[in-house]
């Protein structure tokens, strides 16, 4: 009998951030919820990570909204999201009580399944989101940032998903962001865990298809023990993004390995995704071909691109290179924290200045306050030269505690200050203005306009309101209209408007 492999799906998040740059209008993706609850996903990704901050600033869509919608049209299937731990969905850490009201909410609306990392693969940064997660019941996964360097070996990972489990995390994550699990890395890796934490343990592999070799890393994770593993529908893959679901289907076949999945439902999902994706095509992660040279530079799509737009910004686009190397003397410098948000943003940006203005003559604040424990404690050993160069640039001193117990409750302070700026008074709002305080203070501001001009929806469904899901409830067509994006370039915002391909 063949042994099932379950599938999380990424259209609905992730696929969408690493192709497209943005998040897809509700219309866009409605009309496939019938098919992807009930197509037989373990799960699918819809919330969390850049996407929460995407639906305020580009969409001027509510994300607790958004979340509620797919509460309601995804009724089978369990939701799950992105926490980045201490940090939630932001870039900095959060003092306890935000982190614990932010879990709470997230499960309320809508969340199953919480996908749990730290950058720093530093565990203490993960155990009041996981222990949030235990309260209100949901399932808990805790991840493991992959990012190989010469502390982080397979042994150190194995041990770290050890920590991972003792926290009481309901499964384990390797959670590779850049295309950098290498196929027998990927067994190596997964046997491991199954061995150290028990045959019983869950074990799910996330990568991306960027340097052309993970679909070959999943098979052996498969063989190896992996129990779920994340695709996305192939209208919406490859590239700087992940592998095709339909092609994991048809690699399984013959192998003593098989999914749940139906494929005549994969096929309309990835049908109607096709012919909305053009409406995006400004917003295209370029290039979408295969990237190895990111085995030797390890840096993330994402940030290259960023770094990319950034150096032509100050015509220095040929130091790239330079830069390129840059980052990994500082990642070492720092030790070795993974290349994942919000960290590869702060390597690349000290990398970047120190080609530019000269070796750590100019430190940011972000990358001091990581050389001095802020953000956690990395894997590996710091330069003792540049933390004494980053404690002279913040005049505080490095710390080896939980950087959360050094930070005071904030949540009635967050709540004054929101209700101030027009937030409507839900716990939601209040945690959107702590997450993202100026893009929250916009949205509001939006909202409130928009809702003294525009005429309440004729239909309400169970607390979830709009347009969209009116359309959806009732089973009219989505229209195809224009949709203006707000685009932020070199610091000035500019309203885009996509209009849909004919």
């Amino acid at each position: 009998m063949a042994r099932i492999v379950e599938v999380t799906e990424l259209l609905l998040r992730e696929a969408q951030q690493s192709l497209l740059k943005t998040s897809m209008a509700l219309d866009d993706v409605i009309p496939v919820f019938e098919d992807l609850d009930n197509a037989g996903y373990w799960s699918l990704e819809c919330w969390g990570g850049t996407a929460f901050h995407s639906s305020i600033r580009f969409l001027n869509e509510d994300p607790w909204e958004r979340l509620r919608t797919y509460r309601k049209l995804l009724p089978k299937t369990r939701l799950q999201m992105l926490l980045r731990g201490q940090n939630l969905v932001a870039h900095r850490n959060f003092d306890d009580s935000i982190v614990s009201r932010f879990v709470e909410k997230a499960a309320l609306n809508g969340i199953d399944v919480f996908r749990i990392g730290d950058a720093l693969n530093d565990v203490r940064n993960l155990k009041a989101s996981v222990d949030a997660v235990k309260k209100a019941g949901k399932h808990a996964q805790g991840a493991i940032c992959y990012s190989p360097s010469p502390v982080d070996t397979i042994v150190a990972f194995v041990d770290l998903a050890q920590q991972i489990k003792e926290l009481g995390c309901d499964s384990i994550c390797v959670q590779d962001v850049d295309g950098l699990l290498k196929p027998q890395a990927a067994y190596d890796l997964v046997k491991g865990i199954k061995q150290n934490c028990g045959s019983d343990t869950l074990v799910s592999v996330h990568t991306h298809s960027t340097t052309g070799v993970t679909m070959v890393s999943l098979m052996k994770a498969i063989e190896a023990g992996c129990d779920i593993v994340d695709t996305a529908i192939s209208s919406l893959a490859l590239g700087r993004g992940h592998n095709p679901t339909e092609s994991l289907v048809a690699m399984l076949e013959g192998t003593g390995y098989e999914s749940r999945l139906d494929v005549e439902r994969l096929h309309r999902v990835k049908q109607h995704i096709a012919k909305v994706r053009p409406r995006y095509r400004e917003f295209l992660n370029q290039p979408l071909g295969v990237e190895p040279e990111i085995f030797q530079h390890q840096i993330p799509a994402a940030l290259m691109l960023n770094m990319e737009y950034q150096m032509k910004g100050q015509s220095t686009p040929h130091l790239l290179d330079e830069v390129a190397e840059e980052i990994q003397h500082v990642r070492r410098d720092a030790g070795y924290p993974a290349l994942a948000i919000p960290a590869s943003e702060i390597l690349g940006t000290q990398a970047m200045l120190n080609v530019l203005q000269g070796k750590y003559s100019v430190i940011t604040s972000e990358f001091a306050d990581l050389m001095l424990g802020y953000y956690g404690t990395a894997p590996g050993e710091k330069q003792p030269e540049v933390v004494d160069k980053a404690a002279n640039r913040q005049n505080k001193a490095a710390i080896t505690c939980r950087p959360a117990d050094l930070l005071e409750p904030s949540w009635e302070r967050r709540r004054t200050e929101a209700l101030a700026l027009g937030s409507n008074g839900s716990d939601e709002d209040v945690l959107t203005y702590a997450m993202f305080p100026n893009a929250a203070a916009r949205f509001f501001q939006t909202r409130t306009a928009a809702s003294k001009d525009t005429p309440k929806p004729s239909q309400e469904t169970h607390g979830v309101t709009g347009p969209a899901l009116s359309r959806a409830a009732s089973g009219e067509a989505m229209p195809a209209e224009s949709r203006t994006y707000i685009v932020k370039v070199s610091g000035e915002e500019h309203n885009v408007t996509v209009t849909p391909a004919q």
